[in-house]
């Protein structure tokens, strides 16, 4: 955890840039019935029973300190799908940079080693040695717990 805080304490640099990045399941509901506006009285009217249409993993970068985020929805959640995202992070968002720091959970695809199976290890390399990652930790609470007032 104090690595995650040491890197959030640093003054706001361009290079190399602080870059946030997570990623949330969703379910991709549709409406059962439209609703309606009643002529009366201009209320809306919505039925609240819905059709499960799949799941889909929003991907969100963001740099707070720069004022910018980019979410992307994909279809899953794959250890390919993470490099990809990196790799449009690192050469596209960011061509000119050296090293670009990275803060993001401790997820299983969330590792230099994914970079290794979705590209040839030339280029994961390439994209490895232009990354800084610090992890959140697992089980991670961002709160004084137990902190006693003197």
């Amino acid at each position: 955890m104090e690595d995650v805080l040491e890197v959030y304490s640093r003054p706001y640099d361009a290079c190399p840039p602080v870059v946030c990045m997570d990623e949330k399941p969703v379910q991709l509901l549709a409406e059962v019935r439209d609703g309606f506006t009643s002529n009366s009285t201009g209320v809306r009217y919505e039925d609240n029973e819905y059709v499960r249409n799949g799941t889909c993993s929003i991907f969100l970068f963001t740099e707070p300190l720069a004022g910018w985020r980019q979410a992307e929805a994909r279809q899953q959640r794959t250890r390919t799908d993470w490099a990809e995202r990196i790799k449009w992070l690192l050469d596209e968002r960011y061509p000119n940079i050296e090293r670009v720091i990275l803060v993001c959970d401790n997820l299983n695809t969330h590792h230099i080693a994914s970079l290794y199976e979705a590209f040839e290890p030339e280029e994961a390399l390439r994209l490895a040695k232009r990354l800084e990652i610090h992890h959140t930790p697992k089980h991670g609470r961002w709160q004084l717990v137990g902190h006693r007032r003197d």
